[in-house]
């Protein structure tokens, strides 16, 4: 559910005409709700509301220091995988003691940085990344707080990128290994033993993977309290689906009614790490429409976006639904919706039926709020997009678009050039 909806056949950013936003800042643009992002955090904290929790929102999907600020003031934790996410979190004001550091590849400046910060625990990938914790810890005179990502070898049944949790995938350790690691981990002096995480993958529209991976974790956590290892946070990931084609996906109350009933009765703290089922359905892209192009029998639609605005459709051929701005009667035609950048891969839609559109036509690729942006590059020197968050009738830039004096920013000549 989202707050862009049509009134007399022109496209709202809530309250405000997407069109009048275009005008004033220019496309490519990306258009975020405030209400509709705040909606769908309280979505998750009511479903949980009753059993000791943190929802962690995962910054991958969206980072912008807006949309973080506009969480950290409900609440709202964070998920991140790298100094710099952890450095915007902290800066958009969400507690330190509210954050969980994943990621296979945590760097030592970024470890040292994560412990100086005082955030809630690491989630180790690897028993080499527990010895390389433990030595800088100790090197730093402090404990460092941890929970293991324990992968369950349970199928996401979602895009084999975006799949985490079986055996073939880097992450996680596997389950078999799970206790000897954390027998492991409760034998090193600057660790602390804080939880098991779990996270088995991205755009799930099934209920069913989380249940059977909560019981696998569940297992493991009595079978390590047993063994006098006591486990305080069950994380169990994010990766909830949202819909990009009207099709039926899970609500929150959804995944904590099939998760609730299996931990009750523990003294657990659960930590959720939602990041598209936050941010997807509360931004999109706009985009404007340069040339139309018939080639033979193929028609293409040709955008001011692309691939290094919104990388979705070329990297998983993700569908996202593309509205017109402003409702026309025109012939139907079918078409690709392509971009400038010289690459076949670049494109939003293919064989998409759409009313014919014209030059200078805006159109508003939906469901963009989480993975666009954020995945965004100057791939062909192109300029990044602006981002706008709406509210009410009014709307904010919250971040400007770059300028071609950007794209030589940080860069130097070598003398012997000049």
């Amino acid at each position: 559910m989202h707050d862009f909806k049509y009134k007399h056949s022109e496209l709202y950013a809530e309250d405000v005409p997407v069109r009048r936003i275009a005008e004033e800042v220019g496309t490519p643009l990306y258009i975020y709700s405030h209400k509709t992002l705040s909606r769908h955090y309280e979505a998750f904290e009511n479903a949980f509301d009753g059993f000791p929790h943190i929802i962690c929102f995962a910054l991958k999907a969206n980072s912008n220091p807006a949309i973080l600020r506009a969480l950290a003031k409900k609440g709202c934790g964070a998920d991140v995988v790298s100094g710099g996410e952890l450095y915007l979190a902290l800066k958009a004001g969400i507690p330190a003691g509210k954050i969980v550091y994943a990621g296979v590849g945590k760097t030592a400046e970024e470890i040292r940085y994560s412990l100086k910060s005082r955030i809630l625990m690491f989630n180790i990938e690897s028993s080499d990344e527990l010895a390389h914790i433990n030595r800088i810890a100790g090197d730093m005179g402090v404990r460092a707080p941890v929970a293991l990502r324990v992968n369950p070898d349970i199928n996401a049944v979602t895009h084999p990128y975006i799949s985490t949790g079986l055996r073939k995938h880097k992450f996680g350790i596997p389950m078999e290994e799970a206790v000897e690691s954390y027998r492991l981990a409760a034998g090193l002096p600057n660790i602390e033993i804080r939880g098991i995480h779990c996270h088995i993958g991205s755009q799930i529209t099934e209920i069913s993977p989380f249940v059977e991976a909560v019981k696998r974790i569940l297992a493991l956590a009595n079978e390590l309290r047993s063994q006098g290892i006591g486990i305080k946070y069950l994380d169990i990931g994010g990766g909830l689906g949202i819909s990009y084609d009207n099709n039926v996906t899970p609500h929150p109350r959804e995944l904590a009614a099939g998760i609730i009933p299996l931990i009750s009765g523990n003294d657990f703290t659960l930590i959720v790490e939602p990041g598209r089922s936050i941010a997807g359905n509360a931004g999109i892209l706009v985009t404007k429409v340069l040339y139309l192009k018939k080639s033979g029998e193929k028609n293409f639609v040709i955008v001011d976006a692309g691939m290094n605005d919104l990388i979705r459709p070329s990297l998983y051929e993700a569908y996202h639904h593309i509205l017109p701005v402003k409702k026309n009667r025109r012939a139907e035609i079918q078409a690709d919706v392509v971009g400038p950048i010289c690459e076949s891969g670049d494109f939003f839609a293919r064989e998409r039926r759409l009313n014919r559109p014209v030059h200078g036509d805006l159109l508003a690729v939906m469901s963009a709020g989480g993975y666009g942006f954020s995945m965004s590059s100057n791939y062909n020197s192109r300029l990044r997009p602006a981002e706008v968050l709406a509210r009410g009738d009014e709307f904010y830039v919250i971040r400007k678009r770059e300028q071609y004096r950007d794209l030589t920013k940080g860069t130097q000549i070598p003398d012997f050039l000049k």
